[in-house]
């Protein structure tokens, strides 16, 4: 199958699960039953069941990100970025283990692998298996030549050429013994920062909501740490926050707001409690479910450095002059995990 074939193929894809996305919007919105003649209405309203993190309104968005992207213009930039692809070569077998703390999350290896030309041994999350397999499916569908290039394993991975493995700190170190001697990408734990100015805008603050709050903030690219000018009013940002206290309703979500806010009472430790969301001072950048660490700087050089100095436990900057407010989780195609560049790590390895 050549490079243009599997452009095509995609981009329906994305074409399909825009329209399917529009149809549920019309259906919830004027009180219909999203779930009748439509599968995937159904796994939208129903993974919660299967992953109480994955509300519909959650995967609903991992969707929409995933289809708005998978349009042929933006598929052709992308890969015209790699002549090479459209070199007919025997395709590698790469073996994928997908994390699951987000819907979808490992999307982006699948359509790398398959955007490339090789063949996907993937190995899902128990998180996160209906998603990934119906939209495999619904490739299929389109063009049936992906049929013989994807295969999903529920046990070890075995006969493959590389490896593209994705999970915490801890699993990366299971990875790194099982896969160490294979040409591999071994993904650890990231978490992404915003750096406030003073002057931002109510609608950019209200935008870094969903930066923090989107996800139950599980994202590697959510915001857990924001970097504030000192003697900035932490209640300047609250204030924008009210349309995001909707997530203290969820079972899982507020234990951890509980949970955290009774460790730091016991503690006598200082918190700001906005009710839905403690914000701590602290100088980790990793904040546990339903806290957002923040910290003091006295000039942009200072938060400069400090980026510097975590460059390789940050996943990305949002900002007045990084990603905008509101973006962090809508990567483009050539946004790579890691700032490791996927198709090159592959094209290398061929």
């Amino acid at each position: 199958m050549d490079l243009e074939k599997r452009i095509k193929s995609f981009a329906l894809l994305g074409e399909i699960l825009r329209n399917s996305l529009n149809e549920y919007h019309s259906e919830t919105n004027s009180g219909e039953n999203g779930n009748e003649g439509s599968p995937l209405h159904s796994l939208i309203d129903n993974q919660h069941t299967h992953n109480p993190w994955f509300t519909s309104e959650n995967v609903r968005m991992a969707i929409s990100s995933i289809a708005n992207e998978l349009t042929e213009e933006n598929l052709v930039k992308w890969t015209s970025a790699y002549p090479g692809l459209e070199k007919q070569r025997k395709p590698l077998r790469v073996g994928v283990i997908m994390a699951g703390n987000i819907p979808l999350v490992g999307f982006h290896d699948f359509l790398s692998v398959l955007i490339s030309g090789n063949n996907l041994i993937a190995k899902t999350s128990s998180k996160d298996t209906e998603l990934i397999t119906f939209i495999s499916n619904l490739l299929i569908s389109i063009n049936p030549g992906f049929k013989d290039s994807i295969e999903f394993t529920e046990g070890i991975l075995t006969h493959f050429d590389t490896v593209i493995a994705t999970g915490s700190d801890n699993s990366s170190r299971y990875f790194d013994y099982y896969f160490g001697k294979y040409p591999n990408i071994i993904r650890k734990n990231r978490n992404s920062i915003a750096i406030i100015e003073g002057d931002e805008s109510d609608d950019e603050l209200k935008d870094l909501g969903t930066d923090v709050f989107s996800y139950f903030g599980l994202g590697c690219r959510n915001v857990s740490k924001i970097y504030v000018p000192v003697g900035y009013d932490l209640e300047t940002i609250a204030r924008q926050w009210e349309n995001f206290k909707g997530v203290i309703n969820h079972t899982k979500y507020a234990n951890n707001y509980d949970y955290n806010k009774a460790v730091y009472l016991v503690n006598k430790e200082p918190f700001f409690d906005t009710g839905n969301l403690l914000m701590k001072q602290n100088t980790n950048i990793s904040s546990p479910v339903s806290v957002l660490y923040f910290e003091y700087y006295e000039s942009q050089d200072a938060v400069k450095q400090q980026k510097e100095l975590l460059k390789n436990k940050i996943q990305c900057v949002v900002g007045k002059h990084y990603i905008p407010f509101g973006k962090a989780q809508l990567p483009h195609l050539w946004d790579y995990a890691d700032g490791i560049d996927t198709i090159e790590f592959l094209q290398k390895k061929i």
